[in-house]
């Protein structure tokens, strides 16, 4: 039986850096992001359904991404009509993750674990964290959206204090050596635990 450990954080806070470090020791990661892109690249289960609601996001057989964007943008129903097609197909990719696993310990990097409910499957959450400048700087210096689109994920997300509050372990990713030694502990906790259960 493996030991399911969320991973959560908002935008900029080193959450892909540190699962990272959790599979360099030895855990098996599930990425929420990336199962995303499966779905919607070719011939991904969310090709069709996407294609059938809203035919102008599909392009070279795949879902694009910025047409996506524009059609959220510009029509307050699509998002919610979206997500009722994507969240149920990501949950069934999680699962086959987590079925086909014989790692010890399961790290699934969800940024909106808590917005989802996502939390409710997991054993326990880490969070990881970083002061409010530094999370600006480092999104800003990806030179990937600007500071309004920045904002706005900003609003989408639960304030990173709520998320800490909630969470079983909290990681400062600050430089990557501290944010390693946290990981690191973090597993020992956990690999403890489950060999004394």
């Amino acid at each position: 039986m493996s030991f399911a450990l969320g991973l959560t954080g908002s935008i900029g806070m080193g959450k892909s850096a540190t699962a990272q470090t959790f599979a360099d020791e030895g855990c098996a990661v599930w990425d929420a992001d990336a199962a995303v892109h499966r779905l919607y690249d070719a011939d991904g289960a969310a090709v069709a359904p996407i294609g059938a609601l809203f035919p102008t996001a599909i392009a070279g057989g795949r879902v694009d991404r910025a047409r996506l964007r524009e059609i959220i943008a510009g029509d307050a129903s699509a998002l919610p009509r979206i997500e009722a097609i994507v969240h149920p197909l990501v949950a069934a990719d999680r699962e086959a993750f987590r079925a086909s696993s014989s790692h010890d310990v399961l790290v699934f990097d969800i940024p909106l674990l808590f917005e989802t409910g996502g939390d409710a499957g997991m054993d326990a959450v880490a969070c990881v964290w970083i002061d409010a400048e530094t999370q600006r700087s480092r999104v800003m210096e990806r030179g990937t959206m600007s500071v309004e689109q920045f904002e706005q994920i900003l609003q989408k997300q639960m304030p990173i204090e709520e998320k800490k509050a909630r969470s079983d372990f909290l990681i400062q990713t600050d430089t990557p050596d501290h944010a390693r030694d946290q990981v690191r502990a973090i597993l020992a906790q956990i690999r403890k635990q489950v060999a004394d259960a």
